[in-house]
């Protein structure tokens, strides 16, 4: 059970509540080759992590692979235990400039940039991608089919499989047939990824797909327990539900790693999870408007005592 790479979202504090909750391996937000290469500060910041979160998958992206020898170099020293690549974002600023899910029009210019990370580094490496991408101007697709070919001489250990397509983005129906294929081509760990957003949903795309674990994303926000609901899922075939307590110790804990990690900021980025752990509440709107505003533990507290 991992927990996907998204950016904004998995950041220290995120992945350490999911390991508290079940998660069996986390991944970073998204890291730019290109900033690590330079030497960015703010993203050399994003290196940092809490021992009791590992084990920790760093995510890196970017599309030169003349750059990575340099941003190797400080991930190799910063303790991660593996490096994944991202050819699966679909959002705008990274795939409209050829990165993320983009990079698939390009099988020459990937199979380049996989093959610049495994050569410098020890660590395991993995790909996050998605089933298919149209190529411009054309109805014709690459899938994830041609770029498991591609890579097929590289050693790449794990893959993680969106289950959708660029054009679908995060709507529509998981393409089954793609993840069985894929995992049936691909010789590695397989994730299977997409959609999975209960218990139900998680034990289905295993038997379907028979993928080695899956990686959860969307489904978590507000819900880390999502992880261990799961495993007793599929060991007892039932699970339980957080009770209110549960739910303001994991929101007052998370704001705590993130207040540590990042100061004042952490909260102001913590408010999103706020409003996303008391989605559907009694009084949601009114909550959630207090929720946005939050700058202090303090002020944290006063409000999850009223609820």
């Amino acid at each position: 059970m991992a927990l996907a790479p998204m950016a904004g979202i998995t950041d220290s504090a995120f992945r350490h509540i999911c390991r508290e909750n079940g998660a069996d391996v986390v991944y970073t937000e998204m890291i730019s080759i290109d900033a690590l290469h330079y030497n960015s500060q703010k993203t050399l910041k994003m290196l940092e992590f809490d021992k009791k979160e590992k084990p920790v998958v760093i995510q890196l992206f970017g599309k030169r692979p003349e750059l990575v020898v340099k941003a190797m170099e400080k991930v190799n020293k910063a303790g991660f235990d593996g490096v994944d690549l991202n050819f699966g974002c679909p959002a705008k600023k990274v795939a409209g400039h050829g990165g993320g899910v983009a990079l698939l029009r390009n099988l020459d210019l990937s199979y380049e940039l996989v093959r610049a990370v495994c050569e410098n580094t020890d660590l395991p490496v993995s790909v996050k991608t998605r089933t298919s991408i149209k190529l411009k101007n054309s109805q014709e697709k690459i899938t994830v089919l041609d770029f498991i070919e591609k890579i097929n001489d590289l050693s790449v250990k794990a893959l993680m499989l969106h289950g959708r397509s660029y054009e679908q983005g995060f709507q529509g129906e998981v393409d089954w047939t793609m993840l069985r294929k894929a995992r049936e081509k691909f010789s590695g760990v397989f994730i299977a990824n997409g959609g999975i957003d209960s218990p139900e949903k998680a034990k289905e795309i295993l038997t379907k797909v028979k993928s080695d674990g899956l990686g959860l994303g969307r489904g978590v926000y507000g819900r880390p327990w999502l992880f261990s609901q799961i495993k007793d899922y599929l060991k007892k075939g039932q699970y339980s539900e957080p009770d209110l307590k549960k739910i303001k110790k994991t929101v007052l804990q998370q704001a705590q790693y993130a207040y540590k990690n990042k100061g004042d900021h952490g909260l102001v980025e913590l408010r999103k999870h706020l409003c996303w752990y008391f989605r559907g509440f009694s009084g949601a709107a009114k909550m959630r408007s207090r929720l946005v505003r939050v700058e202090s533990i303090k002020e944290l507290k006063q409000i999850l005592k009223n609820i």
